[in-house]
C-alpha cells in the first residue's frame, strides 16, 4: 500500500528526508507546502512535480493526501500538527516535536481524539545500532551511567557573531543548543531508561535569547547520566554507557553506526550492525509500516518518550533562564 505524503517546510532537512524517504517503495510525494508559489514549484520540479499548495487548509481537504511530514520551525509545529490530525492527516513531525510539554500533550490528544499516527521524527532510535544498543545492554551489567555529546560548531553562529540573527538563533522560532542538539542526547536516555528522578541544568545564553551551549545532569534511582551540547563549539567524544561489566562505546548518538563493548577483562567486542540506508530511512520506513498495520503509535517513539523529552527539556530551560514566546501559551 502506498502512502501519499505532503511536506511543509522545504528547507535541506526536507531534502535529506525525502532523498532518504524515496528508498522505500511505498513513500509517494503528493504534494508541497509553501508559502510562496514561486518556492514552492522551484521545490516540486526536484521531485516529479507534485502539486504544490500555498494554503494549508486547502492542502488538508486534498482526499489523495495520506499523511504529513513538518519540517517547518519549531514554534510551528503545534498548530500545523494539530490542524492536520483535525484533516485526519497521519503526522511525522520533525524534532522536536513542540516548543514545550504543554504543546506535545496538545498533539498526542489531537492523534487519539482524530485515530491517526502521531510520530516524533528522532533518527537515530531508529537506526539499527540504537537496536543493538538496546539487545545488547544485559552485557554491561548493573548500569551506573549514560554519558552522551552533541557538540557541532554552527556555521549559522558565524553571521551570528556578524550581526545577523538567523532562524537557529532565534527564539521566535523556539530554537538553540538544547533544542536542536541536546535532544540527540537525551531521546536516546528516555528511550532506554525511562524518565529521571532530577534534572540539573547549565547553559550559555546568547544575547538573542536562546543557549548556545549547556549541560545536564540527570538522576536515577542507581545511576545517572550526562549531557553536553553546543553550537558554538566541538566535541569528538563518543556516548558511553558504563556498567559495572563493561562500557559500550558509541560512535555518534545522533546517528549511532559503530558500537564496541570494551569488557573489564581487556577484551572487546564488536556488535554494530550492518546499515544498508541513508540514516533518515529508518524514521520513513517505522512511520510507512505503523500506518500499513494500522498503528497509532510508534513502540520506539512513543508519545510518552517525546513527553518526556520535552518536559525535561523544559525544566532545563527553566533553570537556565530560557523562554520562548510560545511559551506565553501557557504556564511555565
Amino acid at each position: 500500500m502506498n502512502i501519499r505524503f505532503a511536506i511543509i517546510g522545504t528547507n535541506w532537512i526536507t531534502e535529506r528526508f525525502l532523498q532518504a524517504a524515496l528508498e522505500t517503495e511505498e513513500f509517494i510525494l503528493a504534494a508541497v507546502y509553501s508559502r510562496t508559489e514561486e518556492k514552492g514549484r522551484a521545490f516540486a520540479a526536484k521531485y516529479a512535480d507534485p502539486k504544490v499548495y500555498t494554503d494549508l487548509v486547502t492542502m488538508l481537504q486534498d482526499d489523495e493526501i495520506d499523511a504529513v511530514y513538518i519540517a517547518s520551525p519549531n514554534s510551528y509545529h503545534v498548530d500545523q500538527a494539530i490542524l492536520c490530525m483535525n484533516h485526519g492527516k497521519h503526522v511525522l513531525c520533525e524534532k522536536p516535536m513542540a516548543s514545550n510539554a504543554a504543546e506535545v500533550s496538545a498533539m498526542i490528544e489531537a492523534a487519539k481524539n482524530n485515530n491517526v499516527l502521531l510520530m516524533e521524527a528522532l533518527k537515530s532510535t531508529l537506526m539499527p545500532n540504537f537496536k543493538t544498543v538496546r539487545d545488547n545492554l544485559y552485557k554491561l551489567g548493573p548500569i551506573r551511567r549514560y554519558f552522551a555529546s552533541y557538540c557541532q560548531y554552527s556555521s549559522r553562529y558565524d553571521a551570528y557573531k556578524q550581526g545577523t540573527v538567523l532562524n537557529a538563533f532565534n527564539p521566535e522560532y523556539s530554537n538553540g543548543s538544547l533544542m536542536d542538539l541536546g535532544i540527540y542526547c537525551l531521546y536516546p536516555m528516555v528511550t532506554l531508561f525511562g524518565k529521571p528522578d532530577s534534572v540539573k541544568a547549565s547553559g550559555y545564553m546568547l544575547s538573542s535569547g536562546v543557549d548556545g551551549e549547556g549541560s545536564l545532569l540527570l538522576s536515577y534511582p542507581e545511576m545517572d547520566a550526562v549531557i553536553m551540547h553546543s553550537k558554538i563549539s566541538d566535541s569528538y567524544a563518543p556516548a558511553e554507557i558504563q556498567g559495572e561489566i563493561g562500557t559500550m562505546i558509541i560512535d555518534k548518538i545522533n546517528q549511532p553506526y559503530d558500537v564496541k563493548i570494551h569488557y573489564r577483562d581487556g577484551t572487546i567486542e564488536n556488535v554494530t550492525q550492518l546499515q544498508t540506508h541513508e540514516s533518515m530511512y529508518y524514521e520513513a520506513r517505522e512511520f510507512i509500516d505503523l500506518i500499513q498495520c494500522g498503528e497509532r503509535e510508534s513502540a520506539i517513539n512513543t508519545h510518552a518518550n517525546s513527553l518526556i523529552t520535552a518536559e525535561i527539556m523544559q525544566e532545563a530551560r527553566r533553570q537556565v533562564g530560557l523562554r520562548f514566546p510560545a511559551d506565553s501559551r501557557i504556564d511555565i
